[in-house]
């Protein structure tokens, strides 16, 4: 078991999303996410997301909102994902050794070849429902093939 965490960055009608294209024996490749990653040894979700953000985009997060949790199975493994947000940051965005950095328009993020799964719980954060979320989402490859909400 892994714990991760992953945040949206929000600015106006905008979401910050990261193109996975040049990581080698990538998970994601080929996808967009948000940025993120593993929790440290000693780390809170908090301290984690704040030190992924700086290191993953330049950015500083000021405040960052817990918005839900994921349980990942894949291939076996689970892995716990905490999902923040932020609209409260600042900095220069810097150049990414994971993928492509992009301001996607909310409206065209669901459009974006996403996990299966990511779909469920992107839209709480396109359409800036605040509400706390849970899934449990299991895969075989690329492929969902159940998922339930908890909550």
């Amino acid at each position: 078991m892994k714990l991760y965490t992953v945040c949206y960055l929000i600015k106006k009608n905008d979401i910050l999303m990261l193109y996975r294209n040049k990581k080698e024996n990538d998970i994601n490749e080929g996808k967009w996410v948000g940025v993120g990653g593993k929790i440290e040894e000693g780390e809170s979700p908090f301290e984690s997301i704040k030190r992924e953000i700086k290191e993953e985009t330049g950015l500083i997060a000021n405040k960052v909102e817990l918005r839900g949790l994921l349980t990942f199975v894949y291939n076996g493994e689970m892995d716990y994902i905490y999902v923040f947000s932020s609209e409260d940051f600042s900095g220069k965005i810097i150049e990414c050794d994971e993928g492509e950095l992009e301001y996607i328009p909310r409206n065209k993020v669901l459009d974006l070849p996403i996990w299966e799964g990511d779909r469920y719980f992107l839209k709480y954060i396109v359409e800036g429902n605040k509400d706390f979320f849970a899934y449990k989402m299991e895969y075989v490859g690329d492929k969902l093939i159940k998922i339930e909400k908890e909550n």
